[in-house]
């Protein structure tokens, strides 16, 4: 009594222990150990209320499935599609072992689609084997024969390795037990034996005996006893590679199926030895009295057939119906009660005999056992002549039914495999389909990214040969003005030496032909004309001096003016002082060759002058403003200032002429300072490389000097 108590006492303590441990479990999962992630931790407890669910069998089953709704719950939280489908199908099985076949089933369906969403071909093939188990326990034969089919297919698209070809080889044999047990012979075989061709890879002694134990069984349905007997002698090689259990529990079971087939071909003598053997197994009655029974009753009747000994059969036929009776074993019921009828028949007891033939009907309509009513039904048309026709009729009606049956579920199971095959045919089409148009999608991107990078490139291209284009026209318009500049330089150059020849050759000769006319004067002896010849010779001899060093002077500025570089900034001052009123200023240093300078410095030097000097113009508010050129070693240096406004250079913003300048300067990989404040000036100092176009020596460095005669 005590010991009852403390147990009740434990099953209640654990009963409304385990949901607060769900709950805690709950709980923790909510927070993040620094140890541990908080993925790991919900998984932990999906699993731990699973266990629950499963193997509390105290508990209720509506406490037993909160568990699962506890997990189901938190599975939903999860963002990892591959351990939500593990987890889901964890639950659909615990929901099958409740059993609770509705949520089972629904969320079997939940795991079918994820898992044929995210092609996760392994968790999809359990699902379907986990259904087809579902509906194999239920007798629905033939939609269990769909999901095994189906998780067969699925299996395929796993890579080919032992697991999958264990998985493809188990689907098979599956398959091949519902097609014998609708007598679809030819269907059964060719799974099984594709069955077999997976195990013996894995060399799988266990359901290599399966699958020949099965192979067995097809032959004698189809009644070729000799095959029959020849595939249970091959199942019983691979019995010795088991286990001791299992090779003491099919040692019986081969034994039994051979003796069966001897009792079928009616090789009486050979299947009494066999069953004989079979009962001599040591505690076999113990281990297994469903064959022990059955046994008993196929001996009696090989007995009863070999040697005619009636008595000795109706002693074993009676033990084995008490032991039905005791284990209630009402499947093999039937088949004893029929073979007693028959001895007693034989015996003359027709009146027993048909109560022993109508009680063996009646069982084997309540177990659905067909095979066994129609050879019920056989033998009461002999026993009872009376209603032989309605026997008789009711033979031909059950045959009937039975093909028909039999018919009408091979043909559902053709069916099925071909309308699998179609769907796999179609799924493959359908996805030839997308990888095709992915493939145009792809090719399309490709051709419109080529080409616009082409096009871009054009463009690029287009843009450097445009400014290319545009540098050649600046250069070339800077020449074109320079060898105008030149011409008109030249002109007056030409103009001044022919002045100069002009005032020398003809003004000069021409004031020398009065001097010596005067001179002849001279021989007048008055006082006035001597007076008045000295006074004109005196003023003649200046003139013809004056002319004379006018002449020399236009002489020398003609050969020594710098009219390129330096006329055209000289030019661009003078403008710019008429046109503004800035006082300018220009120094340069007259020893430097300016126009061997390089063009593109050149044009550069001018525009960054014209920049800065517009920039006095526009925003300085100068009065003057000064330009000095000098050349330092091998660096240009251009330094404007002027007396204007100022600006900032921390705070303000330059303008446009001022990155002009800084632009240019850059171009010619110079540099650029600039200093300035509001109210004191600015000044612009810009440092160039100096590149000339060819050597040319400074004025002065030669000894040689040209000289013009007077």
């Amino acid at each position: 009594m005590g010991y009852f108590c403390n147990k009740t006492y434990f099953v209640l303590k654990i009963k409304y222990l385990l949901p607060i441990m769900g709950l805690v479990l709950w709980s923790c999962s909510q927070k993040t150990p620094k140890n541990r992630s908080t993925v790991d931790q919900r998984s932990e407890s999906i699993k731990q209320w699973i266990a629950f669910a499963r193997d509390s069998a105290h508990l209720s089953l509506e406490e037993r499935k909160q568990f699962l709704q506890n997990a189901q719950q938190v599975v939903s939280t999860l963002k990892n599609d591959t351990l939500t489908i593990n987890h889901l199908s964890n639950i659909s099985l615990a929901y099958m072992s409740l059993p609770d076949s509705l949520e089972f089933r629904k969320t079997n369906k939940q795991v079918l689609e994820l898992a044929k969403k995210e092609k996760q071909y392994t968790a999809l093939g359990n699902s379907h084997w986990d259904m087809a188990d579902f509906f194999q326990s239920h007798g629905s034969l033939d939609s269990a024969f769909y999901h095994y089919q189906n998780a067969l297919k699925t299996f395929e698209n796993l890579p080919i390795d032992s697991t999958s070809n264990s998985m493809k080889g188990r689907m098979l044999y599956s398959m091949g037990r519902i097609q014998d047990s609708y007598k679809d012979y030819l269907g059964a075989e060719t799974s099984v034996t594709s069955a077999i061709k997976y195990f013996s890879e894995l060399k799988d002694e266990r359901r290599l005996y399966f699958c020949y134990n099965l192979l067995g069984i097809i032959a004698s349905g189809m009644d070729n006893s000799d095959k029959s007997l020849e595939y249970f002698q091959r199942a019983n090689t691979y019995i010795n590679q088991m286990e001791s259990a299992d090779r003491i529990k099919y040692t019986e079971q081969n034994q039994n199926n051979i003796a069966h087939e001897f009792l079928k071909k009616e090789d009486y003598r050979r299947a009494k030895i066999a069953f004989g053997d079979l009962l001599r197994s040591k505690d076999i009655f113990t281990r297994n009295p469903e064959l022990y029974s059955m046994s008993l009753s196929s001996q009696a009747y090989a007995i009863y057939k070999d040697e005619k000994n009636l008595d000795s059969a109706k002693e074993l036929l009676s033990r084995a119906i008490k032991i039905n009776d005791s284990i209630e074993y009402t499947f093999d019921q039937p088949r004893a009660k029929q073979f007693y009828a028959e001895i007693l028949a034989d015996q003359g007891d027709t009146a027993n005999a048909l109560l022993y033939a109508k009680e063996s009907r009646n069982m084997a309509k309540e177990n659905y056992n067909n095979d066994r009513l129609l050879e019920v039904l056989r033998l009461l048309t002999k026993l009872d002549s009376n209603n032989a026709a309605s026997y008789s009729d009711e033979y031909y009606d059950l045959n009937e039914a039975q093909k028909e049956e039999e018919r009408t579920k091979r043909d559902k199971f053709a069916r099925i495999r071909m309308e699998t095959d179609e769907i796999i045919q179609e799924n493959e089409v359908l996805t030839r389909e997308k990888e095709l148009w992915a493939a145009f999608a792809l090719i399309f991107i490709g051709l419109g990214t080529a080409g616009l990078v082409i096009v871009n490139q054009q463009i690029r291209n287009n843009k450097l040969k445009n400014k290319q284009k545009q540098h050649e026209s600046n250069q070339e318009i800077y020449n074109l003005l320079l060898s105008q500049q030149g011409k008109i330089e030249e002109g007056k150059q030409m103009e001044q030496k022919r002045i100069s020849e002009e005032l020398h050759d003809g003004v000069l000769g021409e004031m020398l032909g009065i001097r010596l006319i005067l001179s002849g004067l001279n021989e007048k002896e008055d006082g006035d004309s001597v007076e008045k010849r000295a006074e004109f010779l005196e003023r003649l001899r200046d003139v013809e001096e004056e002319i004379r060093t006018i002449s020399h002077e236009l002489n020398h500025a003609a050969y020594e003016k710098f009219h390129n570089f330096i006329v055209s900034l000289e030019g661009f001052f003078e403008n710019l002082e008429q046109s503004s009123g800035i006082v300018c200023s220009f120094t340069y240093d007259n020893e430097v060759n300016w126009d061997g300078l390089l063009g593109d410095i050149k044009i550069n030097a001018i525009r960054i002058v014209q920049e800065a000097l517009k920039n006095c113009v526009t925003h300085a508010k100068c009065k003057t403003a000064s330009v000095a050129l000098d050349v330092q070693g091998n660096k240009l240096k251009i330094v404007i200032a002027d007396d204007g406004v100022g600006f900032d250079t921390k705070r303000n913003r330059r303008g446009i002429g001022l990155r002009n300048i800084a632009s240019r300067v850059k171009k010619l990989k110079g540099t650029l300072d600039i200093e300035s404040s509001k109210g004191k000036g600015t000044t612009i100092v810009a440092t160039i490389p100096c590149k000339y176009t060819e050597t040319v020596p400074r004025k002065g460095d030669s000894d040689q000097r040209e000289t013009i005669n007077a």
